[in-house]
């Protein structure tokens, strides 16, 4: 099988899992669950958003700025586009 597939595939079972707390969040809201249980669950969401947020970083430095880093070296100095990935960390981990 493809690996990019697997990756794309493992990236959207991971969505839905997180959708899936999403919707339990919700119910718990709606049912008036202890706070502490409705915190612990978006703290799991909030680990798991910044797990799908770190594979799409590696995702788009791998494949997408494999060219422009490459160009890069080439010359010898920071591209456009890896100034692009540096600005998209940055965002990131706010």
């Amino acid at each position: 099988m493809n690996e990019h597939l697997i990756e794309r595939d493992d990236l959207i079972n991971r969505l839905k899992k997180i959708e899936g707390q999403v919707k339990g969040i919700q119910r718990m809201v709606e049912e008036e669950k202890c706070c502490t249980d409705v915190m612990i669950q978006i703290s799991a969401i909030r680990s798991a958003i910044n797990k799908v947020g770190g594979m799409m970083i590696e995702k788009y430095v791998m494949e997408c700025m494999q060219h422009g880093i490459q160009t890069s070296l080439e010359k010898g100095e920071i591209d456009e586009s890896v100034k692009d990935v540096i600005e998209t960390i940055v965002k990131y981990v706010k």
